[in-house]
């Protein structure tokens, strides 16, 4: 598989490699070895799939606060979204900075989302099916969320998708600075661009 980095340290782009002939393809989508010689030592507890009906759907930004922060590993097996992370971690050289990434079901590629960042994605097709491993069990507890239009991170979600479909819990969640510390820096190995596995 293909891995590479981004100039926030952390997230990471993943694209399992795929073997395809006229009957379609196989891709090893997942390997725990692989994985943790990516990122270190990993233990996934719990998947989730969610399925939006329309383009336009806007989910996040969320997290979930210590100790039952998440890393989540993200795909989408039908349609495409814009996905996004943002980093939170105070002390961070990037906080407040976000990347953004297209995920579909036709480029395979997985987002490797660590805990101190927000998570969010907008629906770019009709009937998209989301994927993600995750780090911690939800817990409603600890549950939170920023606004996905917060102007101080400055999201550029598509324009023609905008205002989006969106959650009466998302539409009410505060802007990032009013959010208390919730996660600290502490630099995270990560692969180089490019780098294989």
């Amino acid at each position: 598989m293909k891995v590479e980095s981004f100039e926030i340290d952390g997230p990471l782009l993943i694209s399992p490699i795929r073997h395809g002939d006229a009957r379609g393809f196989f891709s090893e989508v997942f390997r725990q070895d692989k994985f943790d010689g990516i990122v270190g030592p990993t233990s996934f507890v719990q998947d989730n799939h969610s399925r939006s009906l329309s383009k336009g759907v806007i989910r996040g930004l969320h997290y979930q606060a210590p100790p039952f922060a998440q890393g989540k590993l993200v795909r989408v097996t039908r349609g495409a979204v814009l996905d996004v992370a943002v980093d939170i971690r105070r002390g961070s050289p990037h906080f407040g900075r976000h990347i953004a990434v297209e995920l579909s079901e036709d480029n395979g590629r997985q987002l490797w989302v660590p805990p101190g960042f927000l998570h969010g994605f907008c629906t770019l097709t009709d009937d998209t099916e989301f994927l993600y491993k995750v780090t911690a069990y939800y817990s409603p507890a600890h549950d939170g969320a920023v606004a996905y239009d917060d102007p101080d991170i400055g999201i550029a979600w598509p324009e023609d998708l905008l205002p989006g479909q969106v959650s009466d819990k998302d539409r009410r969640a505060p802007r990032l600075c009013d959010l208390p510390p919730i996660f600290e820096y502490s630099r995270q190995p990560s692969s180089s661009s490019g780098a294989q596995a």
